[in-house]
């Protein structure tokens, strides 16, 4: 499993709310093959965390050039952090 995490500051709880209904109604972009995608705001810092997640390599590659190449406004602030590695850890209790 590969992971792009993305850092976003100057978010507002309106700019997640409507970022999660576009995302509930029309899912990932057309040739994003992400497996899996989670949001973590803070409110209280206008900060947002976003981590997706896809099944090689490749998948992630290619989803990163589309996401870095979407318009601002569709994303939750500004993004000021990209980070992209191969998830080595996941457990649970």
């Amino acid at each position: 499993m590969f992971v792009r995490v993305v850092r976003f500051t100057e978010v507002t709880a309106e700019r997640v709310e409507s970022l999660v209904a576009r995302i509930n109604e029309t899912g990932p972009p057309p040739g994003v093959s992400i497996k899996k995608l989670q949001l973590v705001y803070d409110d209280a810092h206008g900060t947002a965390v976003v981590l997706q997640y896809f099944d090689s390599e490749e998948n992630l590659r290619a989803g990163a050039d589309t996401f870095a190449a979407m318009d601002p406004a569709e994303t939750p602030g500004n993004r000021v952090s990209v980070d992209m590695g191969e998830l080595k850890v996941e457990r649970e209790p």
